[in-house]
């Protein structure tokens, strides 16, 4: 099978961190993402390994960025101290919001410097190029490498990528897919798949598992926080800052909303009526005033609350904490407490930011729970809670060490992987088989081995006559 194009990857294909891949023509070099490892992928390594930019950047034409997780762009101002002086194509939202996240990397990884801040931001800025979805974006003078960004229902602003590539006589359409988000999830429209491609390369996180139906995740919602507030404990949610808190926030606004309805409520109706959510995070809380601003990418549904006077992301039971002496306050304050609370905090894996604060202080009391709404990569603190923490049940807790101190697992510990962001395997099947021309090529990227490797076995048997590679670093 011939092609005018080479692909590169430069990560996400030992796990599902550190997005980075590269379309090469004859005379053009495109980067997809570049984003920071996490977790597994760089354990026992140097800090410094998770943002090491270790290709040539040099003849690099632009970069373009699918979404602002910190795992699909969170080596950008490592690829701008390495040289790249080139257009940094992405969505009209995700130019809004990657500022933020770009900041927020530099002061977690980096340094807290204002000149240091300030200038990666002013080059970042000067570099960013916003696009319409939909709108095709000619990469080269001669018009031989063409983009188009079409929404990919992950997070507000992401897109899946569709290059138009021409050489001589041929031509041929490359779709990366960015991460897809999953079908019927809260704010945002699933994905389209493109009407033609050639070679594509898609994500895989959830390739071996199929998500509930959202009905059935809202109602298993609602019964788990039933059961959660039954012992007046505290309810602990990692979750990523941009997405999924907005996402939670979300169906907690339609789950009170309906509580407040019904003509006559149970004793755990009332304690919900009236529980504080709290999200502690400053950087959710901007990016939930973002979510807020750009209301117009929003789904029907979610628009159709807003005109009839619904404030989905904006309710009497919500509180935010923003200054860290807040976030020590209210630790201390809910250790002292008398009535149940829900805080969801970042990090979204538990490998940093305030929720290991939550954790250290309540993983080790009975009436603490623990719910995981979102993947959990290998080596990641919130994987080992997630595994180990259903231990108790048999009376042998499981441990996670935090800071170099060990916590027993103590904490009723549960899973709601109907809320992730991403698509399950029904999702990345539905992806292909829509397509009206699908591709002769698909290389599966993003995702542990077992996931690629289930995804693999189910695109053969569907579509024998397609070429399905399991994407490797730096080639195939």
């Amino acid at each position: 099978m011939s092609f005018i194009s080479n692909i590169v990857h430069h990560g996400a294909v030992n796990g599902v961190t550190g997005s980075c891949h590269e379309l090469q023509l004859a005379d053009h070099r495109v980067l997809i993402d570049c984003g920071m490892f996490q977790g597994a992928e760089v354990s026992g390594q140097e800090p410094e390994q998770a943002y090491a930019i270790d290709f040539d950047v040099r003849g690099i034409d632009a970069l373009v960025v699918t979404h602002c997780h910190i795992d699909h762009v969170g080596r950008i101002p490592f690829l701008l101290a390495a040289g790249f002086d080139g257009p940094i194509y992405c969505s009209k939202p995700t130019a809004y919001l990657l500022p933020m996240v770009i900041e927020d990397a530099i002061k977690v990884g980096v340094s807290r410097k204002p000149q240091i801040i300030n200038a990666v931001l002013n080059r970042l800025k000067k570099q960013l190029v916003a696009l319409d979805y939909g709108v095709w974006q000619s990469l080269t003078p001669t018009h031989d490498l063409k983009v188009k960004l079409s929404p990919a229902g992950h997070i507000l602003g992401s897109a899946f990528v569709t290059f138009d590539c021409k050489q001589k006589s041929k031509r041929e359409r490359v779709v990366f897919s960015g991460d897809l988000g999953a079908c019927y999830s809260p704010l945002l429209a699933a994905p389209r798949p493109p009407y033609a491609c050639d070679r594509l390369v898609i994500e895989s996180t959830y390739g071996d598992q199929n998500h509930e139906g959202r009905r059935q995740r809202r109602h298993k919602l609602y019964q788990l926080l039933k059961q959660c507030v039954a012992d007046n404990g505290v309810v602990l949610i990692p979750a990523f800052s941009i997405g999924r808190t907005q996402e939670l926030l979300y169906e907690m606004e339609e789950m009170l909303h309906r509580i407040a309805k019904k003509q006559t409520k149970s004793q755990y109706d009332r304690v919900l009526d009236n529980i504080d959510i709290i999200v502690d995070s400053p950087l959710a809380a901007h990016f939930t005033e973002s979510y807020r601003t750009l209301s117009d990418y929003w789904d029907k549904e979610a628009s159709r609350k807003l005109k009839n006077g619904r404030h989905p992301l904006s309710f009497e039971n919500l509180t935010t904490i923003d200054s860290h002496d807040d976030h020590l306050k209210v630790i201390d304050y809910l250790k002292k407490r008398e009535l149940p609370a829900i805080v969801i905090a970042a990090s979204g894996m538990c490998s940093g930011g305030r929720i290991v604060n939550y954790l250290k202080a309540f993983i080790e009391e009975a009436t603490t729970d623990i719910l995981f709404a979102g993947y959990q990569a290998k080596g990641t603190t919130g994987r080992i809670i997630q595994r180990y923490g259903p231990r108790k049940a048999a009376d042998k807790p499981g441990y996670v060490d935090m800071d170099g101190q060990r916590y027993m697992i103590n904490a009723k510990v549960h899973t709601l992987s109907g809320y992730s962001a991403h698509a399950d395997q029904k999702d990345l099947i539905r992806f292909v088989k829509r397509m009206r021309y699908p591709p002769q090529e698909i290389r599966i990227v993003h995702g542990d081995d077992e996931a690629k490797a289930a995804l693999k076995a189910t695109y053969q048997t569907l579509f024998s006559e397609m070429d399905v590679i399991i994407g490797e670093a730096d080639g195939l």
